[in-house]
């Protein structure tokens, strides 16, 4: 059995950039997709570094009043 990927795009843009060509041969092999899939995976990632670096900037700055023993208790069903 062979898993289907199924992607929606509900909407896109179509763009023109000029790559370097290396570096996108490079990305697509490592990817192992298209130019597309590749320029999408990529841009997420870059997405994905800025919502972690934003993270980072409130490290320390968030004062959280947890008690670990009662969160950590289940409920008995």
């Amino acid at each position: 059995m062979t898993a289907v990927n199924i992607v929606i795009m509900t909407r896109g843009r179509r763009i023109t950039a000029n790559l370097p060509e290396q570096l996108l041969e490079d990305a697509m092999e490592v990817t192992g997709k298209g130019i597309t899939e590749t320029l999408v995976e990529g841009l997420r990632l870059v997405r994905r570094a800025r919502a972690y670096e934003k993270a980072m900037a409130l490290r320390g700055k968030v004062n959280l009043a947890i008690d670990l023993d009662v969160s950590r208790e289940r409920r008995r069903r």
